[in-house]
């Protein structure tokens, strides 16, 4: 675990961040309608990314802490009457984690729920002030077979691991994400070990399993990337209602 990275509210004036975006979402990015800050730079390369415009840090703007918890607030009194709140997503938050130790403790000092969308592969990173001002994480767990993940992301699994048995120890509260792709990780065998590697953390409030589509894949021709799911077809809506109910059968809550 690194240390911790405890950042003074005044030194959020200067603090800078790479940000690739920002939006309001309703039921996609933690409960209620959010407020969604989308970092830039993120280390894996996912097959199936739909945003790989957020890959690099270069594709980002410079603002200030203060600058986009500024943003946060205009919204404060609307994502809160919805029972949302705010949420860093990315590419990867934890690629800037003091960056985004301050938007996190800046969202908390407004009132917000706050909510951490990782994959996890920088958990390390992540220090106890970041984490206790986190009130849920969304944890992306790609697959659970180690080849199939450095397969699908070009990473290593275990860091994501680590950082998930760390968030059971803490009893964080945690949603767990998963991209079903047709003919990667879909087998009955590799969704069925998944689930109970899942339900054995023990702090998993639910699994979201979302289906591998194909919107956003002009984006690799443009920028001159291979897209490595060419010919793969989008999950059905029979096929993610098969792998939540592996998820369910777990025991876990699969909506």
């Amino acid at each position: 675990m690194s240390a911790d990275l405890a950042v003074r509210p005044e030194a959020c004036s200067t603090l800078t961040g790479a940000v690739h975006s920002w939006d309001l979402s309703t039921g996609v990015d933690g409960p209620g309608t959010r407020f969604v800050l989308f970092t830039a730079g993120c280390p894996l390369a996912c097959a199936y990314c739909h945003n790989p415009d957020t890959q690099s840090m270069r594709g980002g703007t410079r603002h200030t802490a203060d600058e986009m918890l500024a943003r946060v607030a205009r919204y404060r009194r609307f994502i809160a009457a919805s029972g949302g709140g705010f949420t860093i997503s990315g590419g990867e938050p934890l690629l800037q984690p003091a960056f985004t130790t301050a938007m996190l403790a800046g969202g908390k000092e407004l009132g917000l729920h706050t909510a951490l969308d990782t994959s996890g592969a920088l958990g390390d990173r992540a220090g106890d002030a970041l984490l206790d001002a986190t009130d849920l994480v969304l944890l992306d767990v790609k697959a659970i077979d180690p080849a199939i993940y450095e397969d699908l992301t070009r990473f290593d699994l275990s860091p994501t691991l680590r950082f998930a048995d760390r968030l059971a120890t803490r009893g964080q509260r945690v949603w767990v994400r998963f991209v079903l792709v047709p003919g990667w990780n879909d087998a009955p065998e590799h969704l069925e070990r998944h689930a109970a590697y899942v339900a054995s953390l023990g702090n998993v409030e639910r699994v979201d399993v979302l289906g591998y589509h194909r919107l956003g894949r002009e984006k690799y021709a443009r920028l001159g990337l291979v897209d490595r799911l060419e010919g793969v077809d989008a999950a059905s809506p029979e096929q993610v209602q098969a792998a939540r109910e592996v998820f369910a059968a777990a025991g876990l809550y699969a909506p």
